[in-house]
């Protein structure tokens, strides 16, 4: 073993602390250069909803009617509540923008008082 204090012992960590960056420096421009891979050929993919916009567009329209809550949604769609928010927000956003779907929707979560 080589004590880091002496001159050579500081030479050593120092030529192994360089290697063992160069290898992150390696690792970190080959995961750069398969994304890019990734996704000239269509597979990267980040995420999958939870919803299908099929499912997006019931919920909205069964919260529009009025017939459930966002407790009861939760509930029928397997979601969070953040999540139902999101949803009914983006099926408002597309009426607004004029894609398929009727009325619009704002919501906002409740207040806490």
């Amino acid at each position: 073993m080589h004590d880091p204090t002496d001159p050579v012992g500081r030479l050593l960590f120092n030529v192994l602390a360089m290697v063992a960056e160069f290898e992150s420096d390696l690792i970190r421009m080959r995961t750069r250069e398969g994304m890019k891979v990734a996704k000239a050929k269509g597979r990267l993919r980040g995420k999958q909803p939870k919803l299908s916009a099929t499912q997006e567009a019931h919920l909205a329209k069964l919260y529009r009617a009025g017939e459930h809550t966002i407790s009861e949604l939760e509930e029928l769609f397997p979601v969070t509540r953040s999540t139902i928010y999101r949803a009914i927000a983006r099926a408002g956003d597309r009426v607004r923008n004029g894609e398929r779907g009727a009325g619009s929707v704002a919501v906002s979560p409740p207040r806490m008082s």
